[in-house]
């Protein structure tokens, strides 16, 4: 006979899902270095563009 035993312990029940919080409005701060990231991407974007076309095939 084993000394001790092993017991199923069950999850805990489903609850109901609760009501949708609302999403707290970003500081400013947070806005203002989304719009600084994004224009710096499309800058960054738009230059490596020009980059290319400017390049000639080596030979």
């Amino acid at each position: 006979m084993p000394a001790f035993t092993f017991e199923k312990i069950s999850p805990p029940a489903r609850r109901a899902p609760t009501a949708a919080v609302p999403k707290k409005p970003r500081g400013l701060i947070s806005q203002m270095i989304d719009r600084f990231a994004e224009r710096r991407a499309r800058r960054a974007l738009r230059d490596d563009r020009v980059i290319r076309r400017d390049e000639k095939p080596v030979e």
